[in-house]
């Protein structure tokens, strides 16, 4: 994957300008990246529609740009994370595509979000941090039909994990997805990354 210059300058405005330097730093670890680029690979090689996108727990918007940075044909994508300091950070990270039109982040809680128009692809990387209640809640406002891309992991060690699984089979069981079209497992050093890929 090449990445645009022009957004490399950017991701470095948001670490800069940020009140949390550490924070932003945090989204470029190498096992966020890897999981990211992981999803984005598994994208590009799906032969569906996926031209607007939801990204739920879109944090700081790295997953974006790195999207924009792919061959995925993409029109449009809003990153939702309910942590308010994402939002100014994610639009810097994608301020060329914001400048454009293309990008918007918002603070909003994926269980009361409420969807403007009927998404391509909505993606959730982050349910290992919500509890499964909550997890269906979401699931039950994405409009029937989307195809859906979720991640979660095993790596129990850190306290705001808690919905982890140990197998990618014990994910699905709990996920919802009427169809499934992609499992997978990334291996990492410290954990395992799970992938399903289906539709609601």
């Amino acid at each position: 994957m090449l990445v645009d210059l022009d957004d490399v300058a950017f991701w470095m405005d948001a670490v800069r300008n940020s009140e949390n330097h550490y924070g932003v730093l945090e989204s470029f670890w190498k096992g966020q990246l890897k999981s990211k680029v992981w999803l984005v690979e598994h994208l590009y090689n799906s032969h569906w529609r996926q031209e607007n996108i939801v990204i739920f727990g879109g944090w700081n918007g790295v997953l974006s740009s790195l999207l924009f940075n792919s061959k995925v044909q993409i029109k449009n994508i809003r990153s939702v994370d309910i942590d308010p300091s994402c939002e100014e950070v994610a639009n810097m990270i994608c301020k060329q595509q914001e400048i454009e039109s293309r990008f918007s982040a918002i603070t909003s809680d994926m269980c009361t979000y409420e969807y403007e128009t009927t998404p391509d692809l909505v993606i959730n990387t982050s349910t290992e941090h919500i509890t499964q209640e909550q997890y269906d809640t979401w699931l039950e406002r994405v409009p029937v039909g989307t195809a859906i891309a979720i991640q979660s992991n095993n790596y129990v060690d850190i306290p705001d994990h808690i919905r982890c699984y140990n197998t990618i089979e014990e994910f699905e069981k709990t996920c919802g997805l009427s169809k499934v079209y992609t499992r997978d497992t990334l291996e990492l050093p410290l954990y395992n990354r799970f992938l399903l890929i289906g539709r609601k």
